[in-house]
């Protein structure tokens, strides 16, 4: 079986931190493996909608800022697939048709929808498109046939869904949907990177993100700014590391020959957090290390981002020729439902000439 590739963002803002240590990196080192036949990155604007519908601007200006990230992160139309959600006319019909297969019930206890609609307030007045968020993402997935997922921890219920849609549709009608399986991150810090003030979620509304188009000088006034342990108020107190936000980014970012280079006096994380955790380190001294782990990272992202900003129009040119790639992909996989549903009536031959002798005989 070949092994095939769906992920994607929702375009309500410039894409973050977050969002490159739970995804992003992941992918441009899945596409670069050799190890997969296709990958496919969405830009879901449609989804988008579901709850932004009265702003669409927001989300139309948003598009090149995702594609200019994910081009500067290192994504390559020449080995991955860039496209849009609503120039692939074809997920529409596959959400239509899905929607026959799940209950409401089913869709009320998802955890993650429940935890979306409850952190946007919307009660009894949630839109029906963002309710059916779930059967959405199924058809994305199941489309392009793709079998390997790269989700967070908390996306799971997600994949369980579409994992129960694709058993359900391929009982009723014919084994043509393949089931995918996520891919988590590789550690728990990069699942869901916290905000620099420490909130669970880092979320632009709040004003909590270190985007990747940041200037090198903003991402050091947020590291410099970023929560730590409030009860660490002397160089000589012990620190703590669980809910410190500055640990949890060198979790996801540090590596042991970041220290040869920035912290020398130290071997590696563990020697660092022995320190801190005894008492004697400082949070200043932590967070320079940060920002020079974090500058080296994010310095080659924006110095190529720099360089794509220079040919707007190319970049739409890419968008539009990988959506029209993933249009036909999905446009193959469609035509196998609808005939395993039988409802491809001008394709089926044998249909016609049944119909025709039926009543010629008559």
């Amino acid at each position: 079986m070949k092994k095939i590739i769906l992920t994607g963002d929702r375009p309500t803002g410039r894409l973050h931190v977050g969002h490159y240590v739970g995804s992003l990196r992941r992918r441009v080192e899945l596409q670069n493996s050799g190890e997969f036949d296709k990958i496919n990155i969405m830009i879901a604007d449609a989804q988008a909608l579901t709850d932004n519908f009265d702003n669409p601007e927001k989300v139309r200006q948003n598009i090149i800022e995702v594609a200019l990230d994910y081009l500067a992160c290192g994504l390559d139309p020449k080995k991955s697939t860039l496209f849009i959600q609503s120039h692939v006319a074809e997920l529409t019909e596959f959400t239509f048709y899905y929607m026959n297969l799940v209950t409401v019930a089913r869709l009320q206890r998802n955890p993650t929808v429940k935890n979306e609609i409850q952190m946007r307030n919307f009660e009894q007045s949630i839109p029906v498109g963002f309710f059916n968020y779930p059967i959405s993402q199924a058809a994305d997935i199941t489309a392009f046939k793709a079998n390997v997922v790269p989700v967070g921890e908390y996306q799971i219920p997600m994949i369980e869904q579409t994992r129960e849609i694709v058993h359900k549709f391929n009982t009723v009608y014919a084994p043509v949907l393949v089931e995918p399986k996520a891919l988590l991150p590789e550690n728990d810090a990069c699942g869901r990177l916290p905000g620099i003030d420490g909130k669970a979620k880092m979320s632009k509304s709040l004003g909590n993100c270190i985007y990747l188009a940041d200037s090198a000088d903003d991402v050091k006034k947020k590291i410099m700014s970023m929560y730590t342990d409030p009860t660490h108020l002397l160089v000589s107190d012990p620190g703590h590391l669980e809910g410190n936000t500055v640990f949890t980014y060198l979790d996801a970012f540090c590596k042991d020959e970041h220290f040869e280079r920035y912290l020398p006096e130290y071997a590696n994380l563990d020697e660092l957090k022995g320190h801190y955790t005894r008492g004697g380190l400082g949070d200043v001294k932590v967070k320079k290390f940060l920002n020079n782990v974090m500058q080296e990272e994010l310095e080659p992202i924006r110095t190529r981002r720099k360089e794509f900003e220079k040919d707007i129009p190319e970049i739409y040119n890419i968008l539009k020729a990988g959506s029209e790639d993933a249009r036909n992909t999905a446009a193959k996989t469609l035509s196998e439902v609808k005939s395993a549903m039988r409802i491809n009536y001008f394709e089926d031959e044998e249909l016609i000439k049944a119909q025709a002798e039926k009543y010629e005989a008559e």
